[in-house]
């Protein structure tokens, strides 16, 4: 099993295309090609981590956060960044980080981990990303429909939000003039000659139009095959940012916070008042007070997050219940989430999670 297998899964799960403009997520150290001796997963990836990861034979880390976001100019020891870089290329350790894009999509995500531990139900994409759908349409011979729909189905295309295999069909005929470098079968060179065709629509993602089209190719029975993909501005119900769900009943503030507590297994809450039972709950992993209009306008009661700043505290106006658990808090199972991802598809090697807390924040109390 190669680095680069590895990859590929996680990639299959989280498209680096999910990835916010200001991320770093991907292979930061190291060759894909590799052979894996085994896998250490954390949340982040400092010293530490890699000396931990030597000792454990593992000579792959895939971790949440980058350690690297900007370019770096200088090796030489002078803060934690370089160290860990230089260490990790030193003993031939790989890096590999899955950031916002494993937050950004709706299964097998970080916030739908965190859901999973708040016992939410009904959930769905708080903030929906647009632009990430591309309509396909293709032409085939009317007799060819089922097969090709079936193909494109199989390749992942058809996903409206919960449906699947969604398509939409018109009859036509198209015309083509053969030339003389065209397969003989498709009948007489330099003549022209007319098909009973229909016409097939599918929505798709951005990730999988590579892999539609080879579908597309495979089973059509055109030697060149007609097709158009267009961009669209619709949101895409299961890629974004944060998660919405519903508690299975109300509770009050004070039995809230003390089953948030419970659940995500916290030492403190920082948070706003509010006086409304809770019920339905927004939550986002690691910095999300970008996301709190959004929360508000789905009339969440409460929103758990982390890294509010003081005066945006003041934002929750009333309307609902700020919980700031933590950014190390809020994220510390996605160990749990990429360990289960990566146990389900390999078992030829060891993948272990770090049992280092790589959390900066300490509390006294």
């Amino acid at each position: 099993m190669r680095i680069g297998d590895i990859i590929r899964h996680l990639e299959s799960i989280a498209p680096p295309s999910l990835q916010e403009s200001y991320d770093n997520s991907g292979l930061i150290v190291g060759e894909k090609s590799r052979e894996v001796s085994g896998v250490l997963i954390s949340l982040d990836c400092i010293e530490a981590t890699v000396n931990e990861a030597i000792d454990q034979k593992c000579n792959l880390i895939v971790a949440h956060h980058p350690i690297v976001f900007g370019g770096l100019k200088r090796f030489n020891n002078a803060n934690y960044v370089q160290r860990t870089v230089q260490l990790a290329i030193k003993n031939d350790i790989a890096m590999y980080a899955i950031h916002t894009n494993l937050d950004n999509v709706y299964s097998n995500g970080v916030n739908g981990k965190i859901a999973e531990k708040l016992g939410l139900l009904n959930t769905r994409i708080l903030a929906p990303k647009a632009g990430e759908l591309v309509k396909l349409v293709t032409y085939c011979p009317t007799a060819n429909q089922e097969a090709i729909r079936e193909a494109l189905f199989a390749a992942g295309a058809g996903g409206i939000s919960a449906f699947s295999e969604c398509s939409f069909t018109t009859t036509g005929s198209g015309t083509f003039r053969a030339g003389s470098g065209s397969n003989p079968t498709v009948g007489e060179v330099g003549k022209r000659h007319t098909e009973s065709e229909v016409k097939i629509e599918v929505i798709i993602g951005k990730p999988q139009i590579n892999t539609v089209l080879s579908a597309l190719r495979n089973a059509h029975p055109y030697e060149e095959v007609a097709y158009e993909l267009y961009p669209t501005l619709n949101e895409d119900k299961n890629a974004g940012s944060g998660m919405i769900g519903e508690l299975d009943s109300a509770m009050s503030i004070e039995d809230f916070l003390g089953h948030l507590k419970s659940s995500m297994d916290l030492k403190v809450i920082k948070h706003t008042s509010f006086k409304k039972p809770i019920k339905k709950v927004a939550v986002c992993g690691g910095s999300g007070q970008f996301l709190l209009e959004n929360a508000k306008s789905l009339e969440a009661d409460a929103y758990v997050t982390s890294d509010f700043k003081y005066h945006e505290y003041f934002d929750a106006e009333n309307d609902l219940t700020i919980c700031d658990i933590g950014h190390y808090e809020s994220e510390k199972y996605t160990i749990d989430l990429l360990f289960d991802i990566l146990r389900e598809k390999f078992s030829t090697f060891a993948v272990l999670k770090s049992g280092v807390n790589t959390n900066p924040v300490n509390y006294f109390i």
